[in-house]
């Protein structure tokens, strides 16, 4: 209530107020005193004093307000709508006097999005990568930064400005940052306010890094492809990384290859079995393409497809029967030149040939044809063989087989005879009369019984050859009496020389040589032991 005509004169006059009134100043206290409220929600404030004669206190405020209660000295305002910063003035008399007090509402909000721009699908290694940031909403701003994360190292740390925020960074693609996770991070910093630090992150985004060199693959391949044949095609490329996500294309003209590759550290290498199945001579090429990032390295050759037919050799009678007529033929494809055992064709394609009386000396006889070609400069060689057999009769080697052998009995020898003949012979000697069988070519320990006239016979389904061997086995008896006479000659000698001697010096010391005559001597006999006295001389 507004004070009464007669107070305001009293006022003026300086009359006296109430006791412990007078004089006294009562401020009017906003509650809560600069509040930090988050954006849209609702805050209830307070305008109230101690003064005892209070009277029109009120808020204002660009918020929308509710009164929610009031009494003596105080009222209560429910806030709501808060979007921005903004000031809250509560307002009253005391005893006729105004009193005002102002409170500041800092409003925070979080920001609608963060979000960290799509990386490319590959990064080239040594170049440099712009990390781009958009930041939507959120404030108050002067307590807002945005950094880009890779990983959880901090790349950059910058203020938000503008609406939205855009904040970029660039750094330099490494190896190291193949798979690493990029980040976008906003700080709403409130801690000086007495709240927290809020954070919001944005979707990582992984990166892939890569190399590949400026080089082309290295290609070998062999430069001459037959038809129907397989050879391997090898591509190779080193310094690529990873090299794992690396993809090889290998194909011979429209003809896809499969390859089997492998990969050690930065290095691949793929490998291929091409086959020529068209039939079609000519030039092809091959290619090797080394795809990564998108990117490929590319490496071809040229293969040239030929047909090389032959060579063919051919054998009228591959086994032949002794003293027939054999004719050995080769052929080959066209362009295609022959040599059969040193003998030329007449001319590239045409056949060539050899005939020939087959004879014990060509058994196991090998001919061979020899072709070459002419293919885009090269010489390709090829040879054939084939092997004639020749049927002929047995026949027993006289150079090795003795006809006679002389042995004695019980020692250990050899009967060394050999048979040659297709098919081969068999060689059996058989004593005459007794048809007992000697071994041939093995030791045998020689009996007594064993001399006299072997018929040593090869045989085979052709024909037999027969050889006379005698075979003369001396005793042990016959042995001792040749010693014995051996040592009576030599005994009879001794004493001739010695008394010839004793002759020779007398004479020579009587200075006179007569010659005698020759007088009668007695002829030396063996003595045959008899049959009990162990074949010593009596």
């Amino acid at each position: 209530m507004a004070p009464s005509g007669a107070c305001w004169i009293l006022l003026l006059c300086g009359c006296l107020l109430p006791p412990g009134v007078q004089g006294q100043e009562f401020p009017l206290r906003v509650e809560p005193r600069d509040p930090v409220l988050r954006a849209g929600a609702s805050l209830l404030v307070n305008c109230s004093t101690d003064c005892p004669d209070s009277d029109l206190i009120t808020l204002e405020t660009l918020l929308s307000k509710e009164l929610v209660g009031q009494g003596q000295g105080w009222v209560a305002f429910l806030l709501s709508g808060a979007s921005d910063d903004s000031q809250v003035l509560c307002s009253g008399y005391c005893n006729g006097s105004q009193m005002t007090s102002t409170s500041h509402i800092t409003v925070y909000e979080f920001p609608d999005s963060v979000e960290l721009a799509p990386l490319p699908p590959w990064q080239p290694v040594g170049e440099d990568l712009t990390l781009r940031c958009r930041v939507v909403g959120g404030q108050p701003r002067a307590r807002l930064s945005v950094l880009l994360l890779r990983g959880e190292e901090e790349l950059s740390r910058q203020p938000a400005l503008g609406e939205p925020v855009e904040v970029t960074a660039t750094v330099q693609a490494d190896r190291s940052d193949h798979g690493a996770n990029f980040s976008c991070v906003t700080e709403l910093d409130l801690r000086p306010l007495g709240l927290e630090l809020f954070k919001n992150v944005s979707a990582p985004r992984q990166l892939r890094t890569f190399v590949l060199p400026l080089t082309p693959p290295s290609l070998a391949v062999f430069p001459l492809l037959e038809v129907g044949t397989s050879w391997p095609v090898v591509c190779h490329l080193s310094g690529l990384f990873p090299a794992f996500a690396a993809q090889v294309r290998l194909a011979l003209g429209d003809q896809m290859l499969n390859p089997q590759v492998t990969r050690d550290g930065d290095a691949l290498n793929a490998t291929a079995i091409v086959t020529e199945r068209s039939g079609h001579e000519g030039a092809r090429e091959v290619v090797c393409s080394v795809t990564l990032a998108g990117r490929s390295r590319e490496a071809r050759k040229n293969v040239t497809v030929y047909s090389f037919l032959g060579p063919f050799l051919n054998l009228s009678e591959p086994i032949a029967t002794e003293g027939s007529s054999v004719t050995v033929t080769c052929t080959a494809g066209a362009r295609v030149q022959l040599v059969l055992d040193g003998v030329r064709a007449a001319a590239p394609g045409q056949p060539v040939h050899l005939q020939l009386n087959a004879t014990e000396r060509d058994d196991g006889r090998s001919f061979s044809c020899g072709a070459t070609l002419q293919v885009d400069g090269h010489v390709v060689h090829r040879n054939r063989s084939a092997r004639l057999r020749v049927l002929y009769g047995p026949r027993i080697d006289r150079a090795t087989c003795p006809q006679h052998v002389a042995w004695r009995e019980r020692t250990t020898h050899v009967l060394h005879c050999e048979a040659r003949g297709n098919p081969a012979p068999q060689l059996r000697c058989l004593q005459e009369g007794s048809r007992r069988e000697v071994p041939v070519g093995v030791p045998f320990l020689v009996q007594l019984n064993y001399s006299g006239t072997y018929r040593c016979q090869a045989a085979s389904p052709r024909g037999t050859d027969t050889l006379v061997v005698v075979m003369d086995v001396q005793g042990m008896n016959s042995s001792t009496v040749s010693i014995v006479l051996g040592v009576l000659v030599t005994l009879g000698l001794v004493a001739v020389a010695a008394a010839s001697l004793y002759i020779f010096g007398v004479q020579k010391r009587s200075g006179s040589y007569p010659v005698k005559q020759p007088g009668p001597s007695l002829p030396l006999q063996s003595m045959q032991p008899e049959e009990g006295d162990g074949g010593q001389p009596s």
